[in-house]
């Protein structure tokens, strides 16, 4: 057990999560604030805002910021697992490390994985005998790792179907003034066309808006996925290699 310790207390910065993923998601998002600050010392942003009459592009703006917090706030969650993950490895792979692997040996660090590998040592106790298959528990590894990531394709999806409502909605603000159009009375006729300038702005801005807070969306989350199926794979080659072999040469596990 005091090797097991050692091991544990050498580890550097074992209260700090892995620092990766957060890294690039503040990356991406620092470059995303400084173009919207671009934009709006250019005035596009309150000439987009102002053109909208529906607020629809708002509302985009809006869940854009709300979906990048979800993004945030699962993005630290991988990384605090993936860094359990790689000090349960620290200290699996140290000498004495399977020591860790008694069922009353609080030495892994709280996490997912840590989970999993008591999952494991508890499987090759009840079933007393044979190769321990841990299919079906690897894949609830990787449903509680996933955890939340699909609403990033249902926000992404939202933001696409709010911009193309937008759309519909600036082409029937736009033709609305036509069946009522009368080429003579050049009043009507100029506050038609307003009325269609105007309807093409919403349309214009709206479907910008959405297309633009689609993408970026999904490009967080294509981070966020990387960086979950990393840290499935760094659970895998661990049990893989230093706790599926040690539980199956125990006595009584072997077949």
């Amino acid at each position: 057990m005091s090797s097991i310790s050692s091991a544990k207390t050498a580890l550097p910065g074992k209260d700090t999560p892995e620092r990766g993923p957060l890294l690039l998601w503040m990356i991406f998002t620092g470059l995303c604030v400084f173009a919207v600050f671009l934009l709006w010392r250019y005035g596009l942003i309150r000439l987009m805002v102002t053109s909208d009459r529906t607020y629809i592009s708002s509302l985009i703006a809006v869940l854009y910021i709300v979906t990048s917090s979800h993004c945030l706030w699962r993005t630290w969650a991988i990384a605090r697992e993936g860094e359990a993950a790689r000090r349960s490895r620290d200290i699996l792979s140290a000498v004495g490390g399977t020591k860790a692997l008694d069922v009353d040996a609080e030495v892994l660090p709280a996490g997912l994985v840590t989970d999993h590998i008591r999952s494991l040592v508890t499987k090759a106790k009840a079933q007393a005998a044979g190769r321990i298959d841990q299919t079906l528990l690897l894949r609830s590894l990787a449903d509680r790792l996933r955890g939340s990531n699909g609403f990033g394709a249902f926000a992404s999806d939202t933001l696409m179907k709010l911009g193309l409502l937008g759309t519909i909605i600036g082409f029937i603000i736009m033709l609305a003034p036509i069946a009522t159009l009368d080429a003579a009375d050049k009043a009507a006729m100029k506050s038609s066309m307003g009325l269609m300038s105007d309807g093409m702005a919403v349309a214009m801005y709206t479907t910008l808006a959405g297309l633009v807070g689609s993408i970026l969306v999904r490009i967080q989350y294509y981070m966020l996925d990387a960086a979950t199926q990393r840290v499935f794979s760094d659970a895998v080659m661990l049990t893989e290699t230093h706790v599926t072999p040690v539980l199956e040469s125990r006595p009584g596990t072997s077949p």
